[in-house]
Parts: structure tokens; sequence; C-alpha cells
């Protein structure tokens, strides 16, 4: 039993919580960007917390469903139907054989999680079916497609469902500008002035943004450091380049770089950052180590109770 991919849109994605354990030899973790919203879908459906999903960047996705089963939709408000009738984000709903499911352009945010109860039945490499594009691993084929039309999503029938909604609090503002960032010993290579201008400024999502990291538009910091010896690379580190523009890399990122790097936007901030469109303004607001754990066993923790 599967849904059959009427629409494929401009991109869509089998993801889980990544392949981890193979960075050391280049093979990058991948993942859904909105790593918070990907947990509230498995969540809603009493799915394992890996459960497979599908992440919607942008819309214009249509699926109809082969078997009755139910689902759950997270993330970005992508103007939802069912049946050509408007559905909400950030809850379940029933699907019966016939339905047909699509997703529109966004009104706010920029990428969904769609999930489905039991999640998707896909075969994993590397012990995940996060797809990355760029390394040709995951996904439907287990050789990093993006969903294709015509393709069949497939899941294990049930009957059973459970109208769920979200909390309000806990569904996060997209709409949020500052994104928190943590220091490393490279921060320290930075003048005090390129400091002050990086946490003072604005910087632009420019064109050059998708999953692997976004480039950002704004005030050049860093033109007079020197590259340093390529190292492992974090998620959400903050390279800097020659040009002064800093990079923030995510899920799809390379596993290793050259550039320095002023920072490392957390864990929650990066999912917020990931719902940014290009064009968008951010600032940068600096927390410490401390507070960025807090925050993550703070939303973790509240997903759990919840459960």
């Amino acid at each position: 039993m599967a849904f059959k991919v009427i629409k494929p849109g401009m991109l869509a994605l089998v993801q889980d919580l990544g392949r981890h354990g193979y960075q050391h030899l280049g093979v990058t973790t991948g993942g859904p960007m909105d790593e918070l919203a990907f947990r509230w879908g498995n969540a809603l459906l009493d799915n394992d917390d890996n459960a497979a999903q599908i992440e919607i960047t942008f819309g214009m996705f249509t699926l109809e469903a082969q078997a009755q089963t139910s689902i759950a939709i997270t993330g970005a408000d992508l103007a939802a139907t069912l049946n050509d009738k408007s559905i909400l984000s950030w809850q379940t709903y029933q699907i019966n054989k016939g339905d047909v499911l699509a997703f529109h352009q966004p009104t706010f945010g920029l990428r969904a999680y769609l999930a489905v109860k039991g999640g998707f039945l896909i075969k994993p490499v590397l012990g995940s079916v996060a797809t990355v594009m760029r390394e040709k691993i995951g996904g439907l084929s287990g050789k990093g497609d993006k969903i294709a039309a015509g393709d069949s999503l497939p899941f294990q029938e049930t009957t059973y469902h459970k109208a769920r909604h979200v909390p309000r609090l806990a569904i996060p503002n997209y709409d949020q500008v500052e994104i928190d960032v943590v220091t490393g010993y490279q921060y320290r290579y930075f003048s005090g002035l390129d400091r002050a201008r990086f946490f003072s400024s604005e910087y632009t999502l420019s064109q050059h943004c998708d999953r692997m990291g976004y480039r950002l538009d704004g005030t050049a910091i860093g033109r007079n450091l020197k590259g340093i010896i390529s190292e492992g690379i974090a998620y959400g580190a903050i390279q800097v380049p020659n040009d002064g523009q800093p990079i923030v890399l995510l899920k799809d990122r390379q596993t290793i770089g050259g550039y320095p790097k002023i920072g490392c936007v957390t864990h929650c901030s990066g999912a917020l950052l990931a719902q940014k469109k290009p064009g968008e303004r951010i600032g940068f607001r600096y927390v410490t180590v401390d507070h960025a754990e807090r925050e993550r066993h703070l939303l973790m923790s509240r997903i759990n109770q919840w459960r």
C-alpha cells in the first residue's frame, strides 16, 4: 500500500534523523532540515522517532492515497488541501483510499513534513533512508534521487486514527529573526570589530541556499584572515570565506573544510533558519553552550512528556 505521487513539486525527499557514524569516510549525515517539526510529526502518530517522513520544500506536491492510513503534517504552512479542502499543519488527519493530498505554495515557512502511521517503508542505506542528492545516497532508490511523478511511497495500511494536534505553545515561530550562535575556538581569530559587526548586523539570505548550507549577504567580516588546515565540520558551523560573507552549513554539509569559523548556529535555531527563504533577513545572537543545551533538552523533554 502506498501514496502515488501525482506532482513531485520542486523538491520532495525521504528523510529520517540522518546517517550517523560515517563522517570519517566523507559521508555526511543528511536528515530533516527542521528536526523539531520532524520529531513532532512522528510523536503525533506514536511512531518511532526515526520513522521515515517526506520533507517537502516549497510545495507544489500532490499525492493520491491507495489505502487507508493516518497522517500528520508539521513544519511550514504550504497551504495543504485534502480533497481540495484546506487543512492545517501540526495535526493528524485520517486518509482513505482515493484521497488526494496536495501542498501548494508557502503561506509561511519553507519546508513541511508529511508523516504516516508506522513511517514510510523504505530500505535503508548505511543504516538510514535519509536522502543526500549530492552524495547519491538514500531515498526511494537508495541512490539519492528526489521524489518523482509516478513514484510510490509505501506504508502499512491501518484503520486506526486518533485526532491529535501539537500544543499551540510548542509550535515554533518561523517569523523569528534572531538566530542563536555559540562561539568556538576560532572566534578569537576575528578582531573585536569583526565580532561586533557580526552580532550587530542583519544579513540577507542569498539565492545560494540549499540543504548543504545558506550563503548570506551583508557586512563582510574576517577578510584579513588566512585559511586553516581542513578539519571536521559540525552542524550549524558558520564559515567565513575570503569574501567575508558568512556561510551557515546545515544537514548536507561537506564533512571537512578549511575556512575559519566564527561560531555555530544552535540546533534549535538551525531548524528556524531552515524555514527561511532567500531574500529574508536574519540577525545573530550570542548564547552560551549551556543555554543552547538547556533549550534543546527543554524542547526534547516537551515532546517526550507529550507522548
